[in-house]
């Protein structure tokens, strides 16, 4: 059996409209003006509809979402981003996880992403997995073979930074969650909008708590982690634990550029998506699983959306250095 995970990221949608003067502060007017000057021009919603339509004949299992699909935080651009995810697909297909400009600064009342609820909760067999006690995130959705476990490292900033922060509830939640996951046939793919690892985005745009999480990450050893935020294509791997047997394995840490982008800037990559196509190993759970990541995208500005990259993911024990 075979599961596809599509996985966009980033996708800015735009015009930013509804901009009372009770949301206004330093940060949203900077946010705004970068937007009206710089990234209305460079994330175009045009160039998001095709990756969409594309991705949409490729006829993914599921579609998983790291964030960023507003600029300013603004309740106007939530309740549009809404609107495009129901356009997206239902629930049930399409997981979300927000970003920093999702949760960009404070809303007072407002519901904001909370909004988006019906596609950020634990589905019926994710529940086995999850402290039904907790308020928030993390969450599991359970789709084929494959756990969706959905993190929150998205939290309000001052002006001029955009780093996250996990926080020690939601990081022993997840520890509970990969460790009740953990020889249940599952494969467990992590969603985040930032970078998890330390060093892989600047103090400004950082995880503040990267090595706390990466200390979770290396012994709950999910196979793979999805993320945003620095809009360029990225793979690592994280060396983990041993398992009761002594085997080390790891865990791939894969960023995707943004979905929007139409004109290069700053070295980030032109539009794209990815696909994970995800086999259970033919011989149970004494072998690794074996993955296809696909990369569909924009070669160039005005270019088709074509194949960018294909490569297997070797998830057996790690290597004495993981490269």
């Amino acid at each position: 059996m075979i599961t596809t995970i599509a996985h966009l990221t980033d996708v800015h949608l735009g015009p930013v409209a509804g901009f009372p003067p009770r949301y206004w502060n330093a940060k949203r007017g900077l946010g705004y003006l970068n937007w009206v000057r710089k990234r209305r021009h460079d994330h175009r919603r045009e160039v998001l509809d095709r990756i969409v339509a594309d991705m949409a004949e490729q006829r993914p299992d599921h579609i998983a979402v790291t964030g960023d699909l507003a600029n300013i935080g603004l309740p106007q651009e939530h309740i549009e981003a809404l609107a495009w995810l129901k356009g997206l697909g239902a629930p049930e297909r399409v997981t979300v996880v927000p970003g920093n400009h999702d949760i960009y600064s404070r809303i007072g009342r407002d519901p904001g992403t909370r909004r988006w609820q019906a596609y950020m909760t634990s589905d019926a067999e994710g529940l086995a997995f999850v402290d039904r006690n907790a308020d928030g995130p993390p969450f599991v959705r359970v789709v084929g073979d494959v756990a969706l476990i959905g993190v929150n490292s998205a939290v309000p900033t001052p002006p001029l930074v955009a780093w996250g922060r996990v926080g020690p509830e939601q990081r022993a939640r997840l520890a509970g969650i990969l460790e009740r996951l953990q020889g249940r046939g599952l494969f467990r793919l992590v969603l985040i909008h930032h970078p998890p690892l330390p060093g892989q985005a600047d103090a400004a745009r950082g995880l503040r708590d990267a090595t706390d999480l990466m200390a979770v990450l290396r012994q709950g050893a999910p196979e793979l982690v999805i993320h945003g935020h620095n809009h360029c294509n990225m793979l690592a791997w994280l060396a983990c634990a041993s398992d009761a047997e002594g085997v080390a394995g790891r865990t791939a840490v894969v960023g995707a550029p943004s979905a929007s982008l139409g004109r290069v800037r700053h070295g980030e990559a032109l539009a794209r998506y990815n696909l994970f196509r995800i086999a259970r190993p033919a011989a149970g759970n004494a072998e690794p699983w074996q993955v296809e990541m696909v990369g569909r995208g924009l070669a160039g500005p005005d270019g088709p959306v074509v194949e960018i990259e294909r490569r297997q993911l070797t998830f057996g024990p790690a290597p004495a250095v993981a490269p």
